[in-house]
């Protein structure tokens, strides 16, 4: 159940991250308000996670989900740029995830 809980989590981190970019810096109410409230429940499942996963492997997997989940989103929908080594490199951070999982912390 943590391990789900952190994928959650790192999605709702994906969410808050691309939020950002719609809250125009905090001036936008709705995709502010968005992303303050994706925070906050990003931040309480996370917290959930930690209880029964180690602090560093569940940082790690949740950053990486977020990370990868948004750059994911700014390639398909901001046509950020999606160099072959952009994927390579993106491809190693989920590599990381698999295996921090399969590790079984």
């Amino acid at each position: 159940m943590s391990w789900l809980l952190l994928f959650v989590a790192g999605l709702f981190e994906a969410v808050w991250a691309i939020g950002l970019e719609y809250s125009d810096g905090f001036t936008r109410p709705v995709p502010t308000a968005i992303t303050v409230v994706a925070l906050a429940i990003s931040m309480v499942l996370l917290a959930r996670a930690v209880r029964d996963l180690p602090i560093g492997t569940a940082y790690a997997v949740w950053t990486g989900i977020g990370a990868t989940s948004t750059a994911i989103y700014g390639l398909t929908v901001l046509d950020e740029p999606a160099s072959p080594a952009r994927l390579f490199f993106l491809g190693f951070i989920v590599v990381g995830i698999v295996g921090l999982h399969s590790t079984g912390a």
